[in-house]
């Protein structure tokens, strides 16, 4: 097992509160977090609305739906592992994520020009996506090297609130600048995506000027970076066993768009109040993500991960009861932002320690990857399964993928000691 090679004394460990986690995760966590705020204010301003777009605006049904949901996430997961291995393979990962950023932040200016052209869309969409792919890994191996091991729960929780920042205060950006300048006009969502390019041009400004590269204390010779030696990551086996749980737990989550959906259906809402359900849920991801983090390290990384979709299967049990009104769109949010919070950044930090330093972006983004194909095929097949049997059925459907995975993964993962310092 390959530990981080930063040293740090026993009681920054230890140190108790959010003050304490804060200061004991250090500069550069933060520095990250940052930059992932400012990206996801942007991202968010654009997406938030997108499945409502698609479905009334552009009349797709749920089959076709799910399959351009799925390709919004899986489309790039080949890129993540070229990513990776290219930051790993340069030693260059702050470059490799800022490479990331730019395209996604140039994606923006794109949505202008392509108009109301599909093609056009798609490509911008998918060039967008190309960009998170890249980043993602560099990102999350430069998070694992800047902090001891026993605190990744916590670095990656304090990041991913910091995220969940801007993916709260995106949606509310959009509507705020849709209704300065009038929802009528185009120019109207011109002024959306040049207002989103400005803060992602501003969060790859402070990746630039704030994120430090990590470089080991031990270097690491190029002769141990190959394609070779990264095919063989995939001989250990408790990161096959992990890979093979994120890929079972990936098949269970259907996605953000159907989850809102299914709510706005289930609850007769007016259409306009749809971007504030990501609002809602990204409200509990912030609020949970830095001490569910913290939990992770003190209780168990595995228990923490299992819970969370534990919280997944509460949303879809919610969804196919016979409820209604405002108290069950309030508790399905709350599941479903606990879910984000326990699970995300608690995979990565289960990871980070099952790999070498010199691989460690490139193993990232092998789980990473496994996550988006999950998710295309879980996508995919539950926008059909909406279509054949009822959105009443396929809910019930995903519940029971969710329980059968959570058995499999409870099977796959037995035995693991991924507690840190303070358990």
């Amino acid at each position: 097992m390959y530990l981080s090679t930063i040293d740090r004394p026993r009681g920054d460990h230890t140190r108790r509160g959010v003050r304490g986690t804060v200061a004991a995760v250090g500069s550069n966590v933060l520095a990250l977090g940052t930059v992932s705020l400012l990206t996801d204010v942007s991202a968010e301003m654009v997406t938030a609305v997108l499945p409502l777009y698609f479905v009334l605006a552009l009349h797709l049904g749920p089959a076709a739906y799910g399959l351009m949901d799925g390709l919004y996430t899986g489309a790039t997961a080949l890129l993540r592992l070229a990513g990776g291995y290219a930051a790993d393979r340069s030693r260059r990962r702050k470059a490799v994520a800022g490479a990331g950023y730019g395209i996604s932040a140039l994606a923006k200016l794109g949505l202008a020009a392509a108009g109301s052209s599909l093609p056009a869309l798609g490509a911008v969409i998918v060039a967008d996506r190309a960009g998170k792919g890249l980043r993602s890994a560099p990102r999350d191996a430069l998070i694992t090297l800047s902090v001891p091991e026993p605190l990744l729960g916590r670095a990656f929780g304090i990041h991913r609130a910091m995220d969940s920042m801007g993916a709260f205060a995106g949606p509310l950006a959009a509507l705020g600048v849709l209704a300065a300048v009038g929802t009528a006009s185009p120019a109207a969502f011109h002024a959306l995506f040049l207002t989103s390019f400005c803060v992602a041009a501003a969060g790859l400004l402070a990746l630039a000027a704030l994120a430090r590269d990590h470089h080991d204390e031990r270097p690491v010779p190029p002769a141990a970076v190959s394609l070779r030696k990264a095919a063989a990551l995939l001989r250990s086996a408790p990161l096959r066993r992990l890979l093979c749980a994120a890929g079972l737990l990936g098949m269970a989550t259907v996605g953000d768009g159907f989850v809102y959906l299914l709510l706005m259906r289930r609850q007769s809402m007016p259409t306009g109040w749809f971007p504030l359900m990501a609002v809602g849920t990204n409200l509990v991801y912030l609020l949970l993500a830095a001490p569910l983090g913290a939990l992770a390290d003190r209780y168990g990384r595995r228990t923490v991960l299992m819970a969370g979709y534990g919280a997944l299967l509460s949303v879809y049990l919610l969804l196919c009861a016979p409820l209604s009104g405002a108290p069950v769109t309030v508790a399905a949010l709350c599941c479903y932002g606990a879910f984000y919070a326990a699970t995300d950044g608690v995979l990565m930090a289960l990871a980070g320690p099952l790999l070498p330093a010199g691989l460690r972006t490139t193993g990232l983004a092998c789980v990473q990857t496994v996550q988006a194909l999950a998710y295309f095929g879980s996508s995919a097949a539950f926008g059909l399964a909406w279509s054949s049997w009822g959105s009443g059925r396929a809910t019930g459907a995903a519940a029971g993928a969710t329980v059968l995975a959570l058995i499999a993964t409870a099977l796959l993962l037995r035995g693991r000691t991924d507690r840190g310092a303070g358990a």
